[in-house]
């Protein structure tokens, strides 16, 4: 995942943004993760949490490259090493991509059998305590100095009740470790919240979950088509009225005039042409919804 982009006062690789997002639940940033390792096989995703679910949509030109063993395996290798909070449950939904649809989850739900290639439930498992911890902590810090012991000269003999005294002292210290890190551990999971805890339906295909976004993302044109994206995707699966539709028509042609504004040298460019004609579609698919209602009501 390359991806880079510069937050003062410091450079800052957004890839870690993007992993740290995912972790935290991010259905946006797990769909961008997803996508930038599933490139090699010609996988493109998309995601809706629902019912306690993680539906992904899994979408490639050609069947031969959904193949299960391996599209499985590999999805749940990525999640697990990303552990998403409150995700342990996915349901993997394969077709050959077609043109997009905003209620694609429904149109599943209605006639699966004509929609998929194949359907496949998985389970993601929890990471050892030790890697939660190591992940949980794991924050940038300068250097520390660490004081190296004195290497004993040839002439000094061995005290074996000093060398007693020493190993007697790590193990203190081990132990002290130890118990620290289980009371942390049991702190920090008391605090998260549990995995019945409802999350409301969205469906994203980069990334951007947080309301307040710093002052480095607002300034970025794709971040904020990205932060549009997801507003309209969620406002579609509830619009009805002709003025609902038009305002979503609104929001999708903005988020393609933003992903318009990324220049050639972003290493994003060729992402951002996709997803500029790809938002037109869905504002020129709003656009028509709202002409459907007119002509409903006359």
């Amino acid at each position: 995942m390359k991806d880079p982009f510069v937050r003062s006062p410091r450079l800052v690789d957004p890839a870690d943004n993007i992993v740290q997002q995912a972790r935290q639940g991010s259905i946006a940033a797990i769909v961008q993760v997803l996508n930038d390792n599933l490139t090699d096989i010609g996988v493109r995703t998309r995601a809706v949490f629902a019912d306690g679910w993680l539906q992904l949509l899994c979408e490639s030109p050609q069947a031969e490259g959904l193949k299960m063993e391996e599209v499985v395996e590999r999805i749940q290798s990525i999640l697990e090493s990303i552990s998403p909070r409150n995700i342990r449950r996915v349901n993997v939904n394969c077709r050959v991509a077609r043109e997009d649809q905003l209620l694609w989850l429904d149109e599943i739900r209605r006639d699966p059998d004509n929609q998929l290639l194949w359907s496949e439930p998985i389970s993601i498992r929890r990471p050892n305590l030790f890697k939660r911890l190591l992940t949980t902590w794991r924050t940038p810090s300068s250097p520390r100095k660490v004081a190296l012991p004195r290497r004993l000269q040839p002439s000094q003999p061995r005290n074996p009740d000093r060398d007693r005294q020493t190993l007697i002292g790590s193990v203190i210290v081990v132990i002290v470790l130890l118990l620290g890190g289980v009371w942390a551990y049991r702190t920090w999971i008391s605090s998260l919240p549990s995995d019945s805890t409802d999350i409301p339906p969205q469906e994203a295909e980069t990334p951007q979950n947080d309301p307040s976004p710093p002052p480095a993302t607002q300034a970025d044109p794709f971040a904020r088509a990205v932060v549009l994206a997801e507003q309209a995707s969620f406002a579609g699966q509830t619009a009805q009225s002709r003025a609902e539709w038009l305002d979503l028509a609104a929001k999708w042609q903005r988020a393609a005039d933003l992903m318009a504004e990324v220049p050639p040298d972003d290493s994003r460019y060729q992402t951002a042409r996709d997803r500029t004609r790809l938002y037109r579609q869905n504002s020129q698919v709003a656009q028509q919804r709202a002409e459907q209602v007119d002509q409903a009501t006359e």
